[in-house]
């Protein structure tokens, strides 16, 4: 039996993604007969069927969803293929994967990057925004910049020090509804905070002795969409002190009472300590981000 393509596995995750072979195909740039032959293929080289065929599209069967993780891997290692013979020859040029949270990626990173882009300008950046930790084990990032400290041995990882959070609220608000005069008042205050995602909350030192889960009135898992809000001055919300000092309207509550910090890690593989343009942009993402927290950060 012929082993089954990359080709074939990759028709197979857009279906997962997209629920359509119509889906799947616009996210492929591919036709739906195209889709359609590669998902067909696949099940006859695996002998089982992967879906069927609902009023809401195509369900995945068991099979499918114990497949998926090991597609995903496939999906991973094809990237850093790609990744690594992108720069082939001459080391300073190629691409980078860097993966961060929502506010990182989108708030501090930019002009880190922008910087670093007019140093070396053949080097292409990918950026991935999420708050779930992608695995650098399984190259799924060349680089990562994580709020956790790393427990992998295969690992490099620098410290770069605290990021100080603060319960904060734009002057508009304040002018508004007045100041809470002590941290007891905070909850009775219009405050943004986490929906489903309960579990973030747990990671900020002190937190719990001040916010519960029900005192939120508006309710989002998006860390970006808490400092819009902020912005906007619907209430008050935890945020990075180094992004409130940015804007003038917004203001820092109770600085000595509630000031917490979360650590900031730059984690890379090992494999990747040789490659210039990985180890370029790596350093030059731990001094950057050492100046936003305030320290130089060490190896």
């Amino acid at each position: 039996m012929t082993e089954p393509g990359w080709e074939l596995y990759r028709s197979f995750l857009a279906v997962m993604a997209e629920g359509s072979l119509s889906g799947a195909a616009r996210a492929l740039g591919l036709t739906q007969p195209t889709v359609g032959h590669h998902i067909a293929a696949l099940e006859i080289a695996l002998s089982a069927a992967l879906f069927t065929r609902s009023q809401r599209g195509l369900t995945p069967t068991d099979t499918a969803q114990a497949l998926l993780p090991h597609a995903q891997t496939m999906a991973a290692a094809a990237d850093a293929l790609r990744r690594v013979a992108s720069g082939e020859g001459d080391e300073m040029r190629g691409t980078v994967r860097v993966t961060a949270s929502e506010v990182v990626g989108a708030e501090v990173l930019p002009a880190i990057l922008a910087d670093f882009r007019e140093r070396h300008p053949r080097v292409v950046v990918e950026l991935s925004l999420s708050n779930r930790s992608e695995d650098l084990l399984r190259h799924q990032a060349d680089i990562a910049v994580r709020m956790v400290k790393p427990t992998q041995g295969a690992l490099i990882a620098r410290y770069i020090g605290g990021v100080t959070l603060g319960l904060c609220a734009h002057r508009r608000y304040l002018e508004r509804h007045g100041t809470p005069k002590s941290l007891e008042e905070v909850v009775h205050h219009a405050l943004v905070g986490p929906d489903r995602d309960i579990q973030s909350l747990r990671g900020i030192p002190g937190i719990e002795d001040i916010l519960t889960a029900d005192v939120f009135s508006l309710r989002v898992d998006s860390h970006l969409a808490h400092l819009s809000a902020l912005r906007a001055g619907y209430g008050i919300s935890i945020a990075q002190l180094g992004l409130v000092r940015r804007d003038p309207d917004l203001v820092h509550l109770f600085p000595k009472e509630f000031a917490p910090e979360l650590p900031v890690w730059l984690v890379m593989h090992e494999d990747l300590r040789t490659s210039r343009r990985v180890r370029a942009l790596y350093d030059h993402l731990g001094v950057a981000l050492g100046e936003y927290v305030g320290t130089k950060g060490v190896s």
